[in-house]
């Protein structure tokens, strides 16, 4: 599985900053001590050092082995909430939230995944904080990874594009500029719950923004929220992927999965 990743970022061509990111990484038991010094969202909390990821290239090569959940021509995966057809726009190979349409879902459950997800904030950079280019990619519909127009941009540390929403900023700010295209790839390793309920083993993420490390093997507290940080509650070993409707007409394209074994 590593060997396919390592060549999926080289491809994507962001693998020149690798170091930096890994270097700049506190050990897993500093960032656990770390998040009990802040308040979820606490606006205080030091943003991290801008990394520049270099120029967006086109869409990554998809693996022979990976399942296509939005290739660029129809919503078909996907669905709301309820289960109603997804009602997001799909134009010139990506989709874009429509506002007030709602957040959509895959149609298929997905547990430990390597998950790609290409985005673009508006071009027209509008707003501020979290109130610009806003949207999110959800493991299992619970496990946020914020998108977000972070490019000269402030906002809490918690909330800013690639933050596991609520609980850790990335380790580097790798965003791009408004309207250029991103890219999110996302190991995701579920929580385990015992027969009681009980959590045996955390959620647990990798995450590259750009080609670059912002999250290494990072244990979640639990699910993701805003202004909170609630316990985990035992859940299905298999959930749909989610993509938020935050009234930003954020796009998405070139979204593939791969399942992963336990």
């Amino acid at each position: 599985m590593r060997a396919v990743l390592i060549i999926s970022l080289l491809a994507a061509g962001g693998t020149a900053l690798l170091g930096i990111a890994a270097s700049a990484q506190a050990p897993a038991a500093g960032r656990a001590a770390e998040l009990q010094k802040w308040a979820v969202h606490d606006e205080s909390r030091p943003m991290p050092p801008v990394v520049d990821p270099g120029p967006a290239g086109p869409p990554a090569p998809v693996p022979a082995d990976a399942i296509v959940l939005f290739g660029g021509k129809d919503l078909s995966g996907w669905t709301t909430s309820k289960g109603a057809p997804a009602k997001w726009l799909v134009k010139d190979g990506f989709m874009e939230a429509v506002k007030g349409a709602g957040s959509i879902q895959t149609t298929r459950a997905f547990g430990d995944c390597q998950l790609h997800v290409e985005w673009a904030s508006p071009a027209a950079a509008v707003g501020a904080g979290q109130d610009r280019g806003n949207s999110g990619v959800f493991l299992m519909n619970t496990y946020e990874v914020q998108v977000l127009d972070s490019y000269q941009s402030k906002t809490y540390a918690d909330g800013m594009a690639a933050a596991l929403y609520g609980q850790f900023p990335p380790l580097v700010n790798a965003s791009r500029k408004p309207g250029e295209w991103q890219s999110y790839d996302i190991v995701f390793r579920a929580p385990r719950f015992d027969a009681a309920g009980a959590v045996v083993s955390p959620a647990r993420m990798t995450v590259f923004h750009n080609g670059i490390l912002v999250h290494d093997a990072q244990d979640l507290t639990g699910p993701t929220a805003h202004k909170a940080r609630p316990p985990y509650k035992a859940h299905a070993d298999r959930l749909p992927i989610g993509l938020q409707d935050h009234s930003h007409p954020v796009r998405f394209r070139n979204i593939w999965i791969r399942d992963l074994q336990p």
